[in-house]
């Protein structure tokens, strides 16, 4: 299941890079049986627009590398790819970890009190508590979902019985816009380091 992962990350990763060298606007499209579809040239009216062209470049300087440890150490200990949970963290709380959502999701990686017991969270506003029980979360949805990251982020965000219900991404403003902005920034900082 790691050499998987690491496989289909690394595709996503080379995909995406080819996309930022090219330039060009990505669109998507789930056909009926709940595959979904990328190009940059749509052949339909049924694509809709997915990334748009030029994403904001990110720096260093606005990529901390204050938690990067606990990242290194965590993404090996669950087999899950550091940029991953690096992108996850910025797009879920922008590296605070004193972040609490409206619907109370907690830490840098904002898990949801719920989730705490099963990830063995006591603290969830302890860095090293959060980002390990993050990075346990992803690899079991990573398994839940065959490793297909859209649905493993789009089930981080809405909920893995929500992702089940619909087989693909939920057509839920928020959390196709989490899918988009969690592989921009995955892009983004793999191509910084």
């Amino acid at each position: 299941m790691v050499f998987n992962l690491r496989v289909i990350v690394h595709i996503t990763i080379a995909v995406f890079s080819w996309i930022s060298i090219l330039h060009a606007d990505i669109y998507k499209y789930i056909d009926s049986n709940g595959v979904l579809h990328f190009t940059n040239i749509p052949i339909s009216s049924g694509y809709q627009l997915y990334i748009k062209e030029h994403p904001k470049k990110v720096s260093k300087s606005t990529i901390p590398d204050k938690y990067d440890r606990f990242i290194q150490l965590a993404s090996k200990r669950h087999g899950i790819d550091f940029f991953l949970v690096k992108a996850m963290i910025k797009a879920e709380s922008n590296f605070d970890p004193w972040a609490l959502s409206r619907k109370g999701a907690m830490g840098l990686m904002q898990i949801m009190p719920n989730n705490f017991n099963m990830l063995k969270i006591n603290n969830p506003f302890n860095p090293w508590e959060n980002i390990l029980g993050g990075t346990k979360y992803l690899k079991i949805l990573m398994k839940r979902f065959d490793g297909k990251l859209p649905l493993v982020l789009a089930a981080y965000n809405a909920g893995p019985g929500v992702v089940d219900r619909y087989r693909r991404i939920p057509p839920y403003t928020e959390t196709e816009n989490y899918v988009k902005k969690v592989m921009v920034f995955y892009n983004q900082i793999a191509g910084v380091r």
